[in-house]
């Protein structure tokens, strides 16, 4: 593949310490109106890791959610996970869950684990203005669910949404088309993961160095890649043993309108989803 089709590393992250939920500590890496237009179809992703069960015990009660989908990534631990609509579930270590909140859901996630290490990321996905009111649903996926590849240059990819290497993830959308790939690279090696062209991406490195374009970065960090025309992949370089996150997704190019937990494209609509929660009208 010629370098010109290559994507280039743009920005480098270091994500601010935050808390959430009950007090939970976590790294924020994409938030705010800047980087949700340049990582459009995305509005958020966080990352949480602790030893520390003060650190994340209390866990996430009950929130509201409007006019997004969350992709919850449990790397270690176990979240039991209630909603509105009478669903729960468990994720365990390896685990995901794909929750399109559409019209309105109420949902609550909490640790049921007190010690040990709590790791995982939570990824914000916008709906289109269409189906921003659509049903809410959710999937939990076990990890064995997920499919699994191993490259020739030794990567082993699990591929949660999209395509990668000709295995298609357990989930696909329609109109934001996300790529989702848990990557594990092996030190001194090179692996190419191809992404759509005209789609946002980023990496999000959690383990070890690697290099792209001979740029060379440490974990934890995000990486926004470039979006020059015609760019269809990108290749990495393992200095050490990696995991990361492959994150790619086609651009609404819709106004967003965030107010906490709800995502529309009007303040109007903000307005109108406060007013709905507080009425009892969401799940």
């Amino acid at each position: 593949m010629n370098h010109q089709s290559l994507r280039r590393i743009e920005q480098v992250l270091t994500g601010r310490a935050t808390s959430d939920g009950a007090g939970v500590s976590l790294t924020r890496y994409l938030y705010g109106p800047q980087l949700q237009q340049r990582l459009d179809p995305f509005l958020m992703l966080d990352a949480f890791g602790s030893d520390d069960p003060g650190q994340y015990i209390a866990g996430f009660p009950d929130h509201p959610h409007r006019g997004f989908e969350t992709i919850t990534y449990m790397l270690e631990g176990r979240m039991l996970h209630r909603d509105s609509a009478g669903n729960q579930g468990l994720l365990d270590s390896g685990d995901l869950q794909w929750m399109c909140a559409g019209k309105g859901v109420i949902h609550s996630e909490m640790p049921q684990q007190v010690a040990g290490r709590m790791e995982g990321f939570q990824l914000w996905l916008n709906l289109p203005a269409a189906d921003k009111l659509c049903e809410p649903w959710y999937q939990d996926i076990a990890a064995d669910q997920v499919p699994v590849l191993t490259t020739d240059n030794g990567s082993r990819i699990s591929v949660v949404a999209g395509h990668s290497h000709g295995v298609a993830g357990i989930i696909q959308r329609p109109r934001t088309e996300p790529l989702y790939l848990d990557v594990s690279q092996p030190a001194n090696s090179r692996e190419q993961h191809s992404i759509a062209a005209g789609h946002n991406a980023f990496i999000q490195l959690y383990r070890g160095r690697l290099s792209i374009n001979g740029q060379s970065v440490a974990a934890p960090t995000m990486l926004i890649l470039d979006n020059p025309d015609g760019s269809t992949a990108v290749e990495i370089e393992a200095h050490s043993d990696c995991r990361y996150l492959v994150v790619a997704g086609q651009p609404l190019n819709e106004p967003i309108e965030q107010h906490g937990p709800f995502v529309m494209n009007s303040k109007e609509q903000i307005y109108q989803a406060i007013q709905d929660f507080r009425n009892g009208l969401m799940g």
